[in-house]
């Protein structure tokens, strides 16, 4: 026998050991693709749309934006053309609307019109696109380009819907932006009094009374503007220039006072009716 032979028994035994190595390796290879050492976890099963679009409507009725944003997302990545999708597309822009994320809403809302520009809903989708610009409307002195688009937005509404039941609330909402840009204009024109630039302060007050001629504040730019192109430069008294809403606090301004009085008056009628008779 050759030094290099193996006896019969070696040879099944080496043949053992190597059948053992494989199989193992191949099991180790199996397991290590499943294991994933805390990196990894597998997917969850996907619910079915009609589960996901339940539970996001239940989130969203209790005002939980946040979870109802994500159940909404799972339907429209996972089942994109189930029915449900179209609710989902409309309901996630509310959602967010509602999440005070305006600027998400907006994308969203106007995602939804390009994608379904006959759809019943474009007339709200309109109007709501509106309300992301009017909603970021809240200090006269900040940027005023969300009122400015808003206008935009509800009258592109108004023209394409005029019977549409939210155009009457789109007509309310432009002059309420309009006002918002006469407030900001007249105190642009009161910091350039006040800064003694008295060019500027004209030529603010004389686009305010162009562009605004019927605003609530108009009668106070002319009063201003003639004083100053008359050469009397104010001394401030602000009270007298200013606007209310401006110099007061809200519980001490007229309207406040208004309505005050009013729930008093109510109260005591209220308080002063006879009583019903229950058997």
């Amino acid at each position: 026998m050759s030094r290099n032979a193996l006896p019969c028994s070696g040879l099944k035994r080496l043949l053992l050991i190597l059948l053992v190595a494989t199989a193992l390796a191949q099991y180790g290879c199996s397991m290590f693709n499943k294991v994933t050492f805390g990196e990894e976890e597998e997917a969850p099963k996907s619910k079915p749309p009609e589960e996901l679009i339940v539970q996001g409507m239940d989130a969203y009725n209790t005002g939980d934006y946040g979870e109802a944003i994500k159940l909404f997302k799972i339907i429209l990545d996972e089942h994109p053309f189930s029915p449900q999708a179209m609710l989902a597309e409309l309901k996630s822009a509310d959602a967010h609307y509602y999440n005070k994320q305006y600027a998400e809403a907006k994308v969203l809302y106007k995602s939804f019109e390009e994608r379904h520009p006959t759809n019943e809903a474009i007339p709200y989708v309109l109007f709501q696109i509106g309300m992301c610009d009017y909603s970021r409307s809240d200090r006269i002195d900040r940027d005023i380009a969300g009122p400015q688009e808003a206008i935009k937005s509800f009258t592109r509404l108004i023209n394409a819907y005029p019977q549409s039941p939210y155009a009457k609330e789109a007509k309310t909402r432009i002059k309420d932006a309009k006002e918002f840009l006469v407030n900001h204009e007249y105190m642009v024109a009161v910091f350039y009094v006040r800064t003694a630039r008295y060019d500027e302060a004209k030529h603010r007050l004389k686009y305010l009374l162009a562009r605004y001629p019927d605003s609530d504040l108009a009668p106070k730019a002319k009063e201003l503007l003639a004083s100053l192109e008359a050469g009397n430069k104010p001394t401030w008294g602000m009270n007298r220039w200013l606007p209310e809403f401006m110099t007061q606090a809200p519980s001490d301004r007229q309207e406040a006072k208004d309505a005050k009085k009013a729930a008093i008056e109510a109260g005591e009628a209220a308080a002063n009716a006879p009583e019903e008779y229950t058997p």
